[in-house]
């Protein structure tokens, strides 16, 4: 684990919270430790959020429990937790919800437990507003802990860049796009010198488009908005489509694994947590990639909370570990490991973040790029029906990209189906 310097804004942070690593203590409200047999705590999350550092040393400090990882796809994970939380049986012991599906589950609060009653209340001063704001129910319940934010920016292949003419310093390849227009006119240039595809697919230039707009598919009175943001991100991905820009492989597809490492597109938008996916799917690629900012300007793609099931049997247990996963050295860990960076903004100006590179990135300044994009968002609201509306486009996108749909009646399509998802 990353240990802290001596007196980091960090470290003061934590001080007024109680950890459980070190001292075999139950949190206010949680579980003892000393209790007779092993827990087992199942927790659902996808791509790579580092728990298995933590997982080992969390196992090593509480021998009495014994944790359960779960990693699946995005869009599946989300939807079992629904079906679950129905059924009332079934879910995890703790479970990663995105924020595209927070606000669809913080309107079930019934169902999970309200972490106000486990002694979160301290953490509220600890988080960014809108992150501690955006799990918290209507009538006051908190369902989550927030993990990380989804800062924008871009990754791209700067061997693959070369091979095409194109400029491979990081700021150099942030002045060539200062909108979604020349990004594409960028793209249509390094698909003529090299016969090859630009980006992974037009739905991850739909996702960080629509982050970027001041409304996303439904405004605070969950009424759907398709003229907005998600018109303006639409109309973009069919352009990048229509120019022959678009790999077409689906995120965190066994394809889009593939893609990365067959080098079949060379930039992709790039939230925090992106790079830890990258590093994982193709290590042979460390000091090929890089980071430059976005199109577009600011905005935020994920970012997720850990939730706890009202129906799990080892809730006190489970409320330990959430609450030790938060931690200041536990995010920090987590940020150096997969690059997913705290929501707690204090953690933004320790040296631990502000001065970390990240060497699989050709040693690209992740501490002082992404601290940069969390400080200045401007949160969008996403409504109760977000993540199964984006789901529904998203699945239009690929259908036009697999010659399924043609492109001048992709948008018909897309509202119908978004309109088809908001009343389900």
């Amino acid at each position: 684990m990353a240990r802290l310097g001596k007196v980091t804004i960090a470290a003061a942070a934590a001080a007024t919270l109680v950890l459980t690593g070190c001292s075999g203590q139950s949190l206010e409200g949680g579980g003892s430790d000393k209790t007779a047999g092993t827990v087992t705590l199942k927790v659902a999350f996808w791509g790579d959020m580092g728990l298995d550092k933590l997982k080992a040393e969390y196992e090593a400090a509480h021998p009495n429990v014994k944790i359960v990882l779960n990693s699946g796809e995005f869009n599946a994970q989300h939807e079992d937790l629904q079906k679950k939380l129905v059924a009332g049986t079934g879910a995890p012991d703790i479970s990663a919800v995105d924020e595209g599906f927070i606000v669809q589950f913080r309107s079930q609060a019934d169902k999970f437990v309200n972490l106000l009653d486990k002694g979160a209340a301290d953490y509220e001063s600890k988080y960014l507003p809108w992150k501690w704001k955006a799990s918290m129910s209507p009538d006051g319940k908190q369902i989550g802990l927030g993990t990380d934010v989804g800062g924008l920016a871009m990754c791209y292949r700067t061997d693959l860049f070369k091979k095409a003419g194109l400029p491979t310093d990081r700021e150099a390849v942030s002045k060539l796009w200062g909108t979604w227009d020349d990004f594409i006119n960028v793209g249509k240039t390094y698909v003529s010198k090299t016969g090859k595809k630009f980006v992974d697919s037009g739905t991850n230039m739909f996702n960080p488009v629509l982050a970027q707009q001041p409304v996303g598919f439904y405004n605070e009175q969950e009424q759907l908005q398709m003229d907005g943001g998600p018109k303006v991100a639409f109309d973009v991905s069919m352009k990048a489509i229509q120019a022959g820009l678009s790999a077409n492989l689906a995120s965190f597809q066994p394809n889009w694994d593939q893609g990365f490492k067959k080098d079949q597109f060379a930039v992709l938008a790039c939230p925090a947590w992106m790079l830890g996916h990258i590093q994982d799917t193709a290590p042979e690629q460390k000091g090929k990639w890089d980071i430059a900012s976005i199109p577009g300007g600011a905005g935020n793609w994920g970012g997720s909370w850990w939730t706890i099931p009202a129906q799990g049997k080892n809730i006190d247990a489970a409320a330990d570990f959430v609450k030790w996963m938060v931690q200041p050295e536990q995010q920090i860990e987590v940020f150096k490991t997969v690059g997913n960076l705290p929501s707690q903004p204090a953690l933004y100006k320790d040296p631990a973040v502000l001065d970390y590179k990240k060497e699989f990135m050709s040693n690209a300044p992740t501490g002082q790029i992404f601290a940069a994009t969390a400080e200045n968002l401007k949160p969008q609201y996403l409504g109760k029906k977000n993540g199964p509306t984006r789901v529904a486009v998203e699945n239009v996108i690929t259908q036009v990209q697999q010659g399924r749909i043609k492109p001048d009646a992709a948008w018909a399509e897309a509202v119908k189906q978004a309109e088809k998802a908001s009343n389900s």
